[in-house]
Order: structure tokens, then C-alpha cells, then sequence
């Protein structure tokens, strides 16, 4: 590869992992304990799956629909559909089944990758007929029967890797977004160029380094987590966590107490909420004081003790104690929500989510013209 600035996802990749090869990339919690992976790992886990991919038929202008919760894994698959030019078609599988289905068959999902049992299960009622299908957790797909021609992922691992530059350049779709509405399904579609665009005005205004932690709480199904947080991991170069599961996502966080969050109004307001029902009682001297300490005109004193006795303990339990860039992707916070936060110290800075969704007909895989300017 040439030293000329990086223009695409995965060439970005490539220079992460030749400047800083043992690095931290990503970390996962698996069975309680954080699972780490530098930077040359995950391109050689790329490039691996990359290969597999590509024994399968995948190419320049494929897509591969990836149907997974936040996991290593599905983000490795997206990267190695990038690679060989093809594009990642994120759906979350918390989604209704029977809307989800439709978009799926609209998108025209000839390769899935799946999470786990779920959603290969999904994938197959919903009358698909892949012809790749591979999936990431096999609990419960140990059985033949039940498997059927699913890949598992370890042996995805085992292919030839794919070498060489990768044949992809800055004006082709990396990411593609479907959703189901009455009207049908639509999609939206962002190349690298947009993403890198993006991410690089957020890595320059949030002054962003190799030194961020971040958790990747939510589905990769959504356009602000590509903009946001998957293009500036790979601009800047920090690491990129990820939960056991979305159900420990709020206990994982106050373990890693990221730098940087990244979230909608629904997370803020849920982290709110979470924070509200552990307050004490309403008139209790316990909730005076929580209320004189995030009081904003609450004087010097209230500034000097409220800190070490209530602002970092609440801070604590939302698993910011370290966080320096907190960030609100989509609608604005409510007032109360923003003056929660904002009187822990913790400034939620809104980035724009304005997208453009156009009706998918017949199997529409690339939304926009190569090239064609989108809304960011």
C-alpha cells in the first residue's frame, strides 16, 4: 500500500495495524473477563475472513447482511465485505421478525452473517435461501440438523487470507441501512468517503487520540454508530470495547469507564432513569443533600463537597467516572435529562443525524449512484 493518506475503511485498517501493530484494537468481555485483540490481529482476522468470503463468490458490489447484537465478530465480517468492495447491510435482530423479513428479502441477502442460533433461525423462516451463511456464537448450532450448511466462524479463520491492497475505492457504498415503514421497505447508503468525512471532523472537534476508550453498547445497526464511532476508531486508532451482552452493557461500562460515549436521547434518558430510581426518598436528609450537591447556584461549599460526596459517586454508578467526550447522535435531550448531566460535569454535545431514506425497489443493494453526494 502506498503512504498516501488512507481514503477507504479498510485502508484505514491497514494503516492502523502497520503503525501500531500491537496496539489495543478491540476488547470484548467473554465469561466475565475482557478478550483483547491489537491491531495486526484484527486485520489478519479480516483478512482471513476476507478470504472466505471471497471463496464464496463475494466480490466488488456484493453485499453481506450481517444480523448480529454489538460483538467483535460482526464488525470483523462488515471490514471483510469492505475489503474485497462489497458492502455491510447491518440489521438489528431486536427488530419485529416479520418487517425485518421483508427488508432482508428486499435487500436481496445472499450473504448473512448471523449472531448465533436466533438469528439463523430468523434468517431461515424468513424464507431465505442464502447462499453464505455463517454465524458467530454456536451455542445451541452443534447439531447438523439444526445447522444445516451454516459456517462456523472459527472455520471461517481457517481460509486462505486475502493479500494485497484492497479493491475498493472512496466513492463505494461501505455501509447500506434498511428499514421496514407502511409505505415498504427503505434504505439508506454511506460510502467511505462520507464516513471518513464524518469521522474525521468529529476526531478534529472532540480532539480524539489513540488513547480513547470506547463502548459499543448499541446494534451496528444505525448509521451514527458508522459515523461516529466505527469511522473515528479506525481514524484515530483507540480501543473499541465491546459488552458481554446488551443486558450487561450498564455494569460493563462502570467496569471500563470509557472516554468516550457515544448514545441517542433513549440512552441518556434510560441512564437517567437508571440514576432517578437509586436516589433516596423524596425529604429524606440523604435526598437533600444529593439535591442541595447538584444544585447549579448551590455556592462554594456545594461546589467543594458535593464532588467527592455525590457528582463522582453518580458518576460512578453510570460508568462515566472517566468519561471526556460524551456524545448525542439523533433528537435533542430533553431539559431535564440535559440538566442531570450537565450538573455532573458531564457536557452531551449533539451531533448532526440528518439521513436521507429513499423507497427500496426490487433488490435494490446500492442505494446511491457511485459517487452521488449524501446527507450526512
Amino acid at each position: 500500500m502506498s503512504d498516501a493518506t488512507p481514503t477507504t475503511l479498510p485502508a484505514w485498517l491497514a494503516h492502523q495495524a502497520r503503525e501500531r501493530p500491537t496496539g489495543i484494537a478491540l476488547r470484548h468481555k467473554r465469561l466475565g473477563v475482557w478478550q483483547v485483540r491489537n491491531w495486526a490481529q484484527v486485520q489478519a482476522e479480516v483478512l482471513a475472513l476476507a478470504g472466505a468470503l471471497r471463496a464464496a463468490g463475494f466480490g466488488p458490489g456484493a453485499q453481506l447482511a450481517i444480523l448480529s447484537r454489538p460483538r467483535p465478530e460482526a464488525l470483523l465480517a462488515a471490514l471483510a465485505a469492505q475489503w474485497l468492495g462489497g458492502t455491510a447491510a447491518p440489521f438489528d435482530p431486536l427488530e419485529e421478525a416479520a418487517g425485518q423479513a421483508t427488508a432482508l428479502r428486499q435487500a436481496g441477502a445472499d450473504f448473512v452473517f448471523a449472531e448465533g442460533l436466533e438469528e439463523v433461525l430468523r434468517v431461515r423462516q424468513s424464507d431465505l435461501a442464502p447462499t453464505w451463511l455463517a454465524y458467530a456464537d454456536g451455542r445451541g448450532l452443534v447439531d447438523p440438523q439444526v445447522r444445516g450448511g451454516a459456517l462456523d466462524y472459527g472455520r471461517l479463520l481457517a481460509a486462505e487470507a486475502e493479500y494485497g491492497a484492497p479493491p475498493v475505492c472512496a466513492e463505494d457504498i461501505a455501509f447500506a441501512f434498511y428499514r421496514q415503514r407502511v409505505a415498504g421497505v427503505e434504505q439508506q447508503s454511506f460510502s467511505h468517503a462520507e464516513l471518513l468525512q464524518e469521522g474525521e471532523r468529529l476526531v478534529r472537534g472532540e480532539r480524539l487520540s489513540e488513547r480513547e476508550d470506547a463502548l459499543a453498547a448499541r446494534a451496528f445497526a444505525a448509521s451514527g454508530q458508522a459515523r461516529y464511532l466505527l469511522a473515528p476508531w479506525l481514524l484515530a486508532g483507540f480501543r473499541l470495547n465491546f459488552p458481554e451482552r446488551l443486558e450487561t452493557r450498564d455494569q460493563d461500562r462502570r467496569e471500563l469507564g470509557p472516554s468516550l460515549v457515544l448514545g441517542t436521547r433513549e440512552t441518556y434518558g434510560r441512564l437517567h432513569e437508571l440514576v432517578r430510581q437509586r436516589l433516596p426518598l423524596p425529604g429524606s436528609l440523604r435526598r437533600r443533600l444529593v439535591d442541595w450537591a447538584l444544585e447549579p447556584d448551590g455556592g462554594a461549599l456545594s461546589s467543594l463537597l458535593g464532588q467527592p460526596l455525590v457528582r463522582r459517586p453518580l458518576r460512578d454508578v453510570l460508568g462515566f467516572s472517566r468519561t471526556r467526550v460524551a456524545l448525542l447522535v439523533g433528537a435533542p435531550l430533553d431539559e431535564e435529562t440535559r440538566r442531570f448531566f450537565t450538573r455532573l460535569g458531564i457536557e452531551v454535545r449533539n451531533w448532526p443525524a440528518a439521513e436521507r431514506w429513499h423507497p427500496v425497489r426490487g433488490r435494490d443493494v446500492t442505494g446511491w449512484p457511485s459517487g452521488q453526494p449524501q446527507l450526512a
